[in-house]
């Protein structure tokens, strides 16, 4: 059977798959935002994953009109799998696209998912869903696989045709047709899982793996504040070990590692085991922006500063460098900390959306000429323009040119620190 794709979800992850797979033939790129649909159809996409010329150069047909999937019998679902406010997984956007294709799903097709989700979730939710809402029997009339996404955002080097894809299906027959159709796109090649399960539990555990090399950098880098030494040079030296894996200090935010982690012991949880690893891991990352917070302030009070009624300017509120994705931002957390000092916050970012950070965290965000001259900077986010621009644009931004500066990513040379700075990192 041809198969005719479709892509529901036009994000960081479905946009890459359709282009992909458009430059091979006529493919449905669906989403529920209309406003995005248009964009891309104009060829502008505010992820900057996609350039135009690469919208130009693909046969997609975007569209907001969920009736065309009834066209296609190879649906891949790529929608954003986040954490609700107790830290537990939100499947609403994955419930609601399941929804959606189940009402327009043929007989004979396959629906992929990319989502990252806890092992089981495809099968145990969506599949249902799909059974509900089309009428059709999974395993007789439709099948499912796994293929989760490996989406760096900014990452121009580890793109979606350059990593080995993992593919699962339902069946041997499934398996085979999801691992041919995307070996189409992916120069890399694929791994085929043994089941859909392992897919899933292979995809979380990517990211909570890093989670906890990264918390074990951070809890390092308190203890090293402590003893007076500086995180960098100490990591620096152990490096210079073969085997040392290069991780560094810093916020884990974003729609993956500070995520992806809670998809696990979710599941854990509800299996009767208690995860204390990967928890301690999740609470130390996400003690880091009150660390930097209450450092800075402790910093700024030592310097002489009356802390109530100051300026502090946030630079950056990305949840990474030279992207503008903000989703889940630990940036805010930071500015939401200072604000309980009664210290007047303002941040800058010349990446970021200032619409969305509104919409997403009531945030205003402030341009470069209306910034107020600041007691003390939090450098959150280390992107190119603000790094190139140094000290010197640094020290134009505070009041008298001298103050605190809270190097976040350790970005900025320490050498070349002016001695009317006082420096902070982790």
């Amino acid at each position: 059977m041809e198969r005719k794709i479709a892509v529901v979800g036009l994000g960081y992850v479905g946009l890459p798959v359709a282009v992909a797979f458009g430059r091979l033939a006529p493919v449905i790129g669906f989403d529920i935002q209309t406003q995005r649909v248009k964009e891309l159809t104009e060829g502008f996409d505010r992820t900057r994953e996609t350039s135009q010329k690469d919208l130009e150069q693909t046969d997609v047909c975007f569209t907001d009109n969920p009736a065309r999937l009834k066209e296609c019998n190879f649906i891949v679902i790529a929608v954003p799998t986040p954490i609700d406010e107790h830290k537990n997984p939100d499947l609403a956007p994955l419930k609601g696209a399941s929804r959606t294709v189940g009402k327009n799903l043929s007989k004979g097709s396959i629906v992929v998912y990319e989502s990252t989700v806890y092992p089981g979730a495809t099968e145990e939710v969506c599949v249902a869903i799909l059974e509900e809402e089309s009428g059709l029997v999974f395993g007789k009339d439709f099948s499912v696989g796994y293929s989760p996404e490996r989406i760096n955002p900014g990452d121009k080097e580890h793109t979606l045709e350059t990593l080995v894809k993992i593919v699962s299906g339902s069946d041997s027959q499934t398996l085979e047709t999801v691992a041919r159709t995307y070996e189409k796109i992916i120069t890399a090649g694929v791994h085929q899982a043994p089941s859909i399960k392992v897919a899933e539990a292979a995809k979380v555990i990517e990211n909570t793996q890093r989670d906890l090399n990264i918390a074990l950098i951070n809890e390092l880098s308190m203890i090293f504040q402590r003893v007076g030494i500086d995180t960098s040079d100490v990591l620096a030296a152990a490096s210079t070990k073969w085997n040392f894996l290069p991780f560094h200090p810093g916020l884990v935010g974003g729609h993956c590692i500070g995520v992806d982690p809670y998809y696990l012991t979710y599941k854990a949880e509800e299996l009767h085991y208690h995860p204390q690893v990967i928890l301690a891991g999740r609470r130390i990352n996400d003690s880091v922006p009150m660390v930097i917070a209450n450092r800075l302030v402790k910093e700024m009070i030592h310097q002489g500063d009356n802390v109530r009624g100051a300026v502090v300017t946030v630079m950056g509120i990305t949840f990474k460098e030279n992207v503008p994705d903000i989703r889940n931002s630990k940036v805010v957390d930071i500015v939401s900390e200072l604000s309980s000092f009664g210290i007047d916050v303002q941040v800058y970012d010349p990446v970021a959306d200032a619409e969305e950070v509104q919409h997403e965290y009531s945030l205003s965000l402030t341009s470069e000429e209306n910034l107020l001259p600041a007691d003390a900077i939090v450098f959150a986010v280390s992107h190119n323009e603000l790094v190139e621009k140094g000290y010197s644009f640094l020290k134009e931004k505070l009041q008298g040119g001298s103050g605190v500066i809270f190097d976040v990513k350790s970005a900025l040379s320490r050498k070349a620190c002016p001695p009317d700075i006082s420096l902070l990192r982790l």
